[in-house]
């Protein structure tokens, strides 16, 4: 089964069992939504536990969220470091804008250069801040390439054919 991350639990707040989350999703009110279940993984994935969300509430940078099966800050504590996931089953698709993406979408995609030579395959997306950065692992040498998707260099994205073609400016690709 695939899984995908909603979030990092990385504190507590407050005594009733509230942990504080960096979320890693762009639809946090759907995914925290009152009855929603998500799947905790402990940090060395050898605990697997279904959670209940029972309130969630936006602070600071922060998702705080309650869980039904979570009642103190002792239980809580036990989740630091942990991360939410949930199922393919229950990614329930959203509209994306065109030019918007699934990170699972992109990720094992082969990129080309406009004249058609095979770069290599999108292994993993970092977000450093302005835009993403889609790391590209040559499959020759194993080489990594850093391409920020951005529109001057990532001129067509097929995701149906796990396709990438790119522009290659200079210093690009050494």
């Amino acid at each position: 089964m695939r899984w995908f991350n909603v979030g990092k639990i990385v504190n507590t707040h407050g005594i009733k069992g509230e942990v504080r989350i960096i979320s890693t999703t762009d639809f946090p009110e759907s995914r925290y939504k009152q009855g929603n279940q998500l799947t905790f993984f402990s940090k060395q994935n050898d605990i697997q536990l279904p959670l209940t969300v029972r309130t969630y509430r936006r602070h600071k940078q922060f998702d705080l969220v309650r869980f039904e099966e979570v009642h103190t800050v002792e239980e809580a504590e036990r989740l630091k470091g942990g991360l939410l996931k949930i199922s393919e089953q229950q990614l329930n698709r959203h509209e994306l804008d065109d030019g918007e993406f699934y990170y699972y979408e992109v990720i094992g995609c082969k990129v080309f250069s406009e004249k058609g030579e095979f770069i290599g395959k999108i292994t993993e997306i970092l977000s450093p801040g302005a835009n993403d950065v889609w790391v590209v692992q040559a499959t020759d040498n194993g080489k990594l390439h850093y391409i920020p998707y951005i529109e001057s260099v990532v001129k067509q994205v097929n995701v149906k054919e796990k396709r990438v073609t790119i522009h290659i400016m200079e210093g690009l690709i050494e």
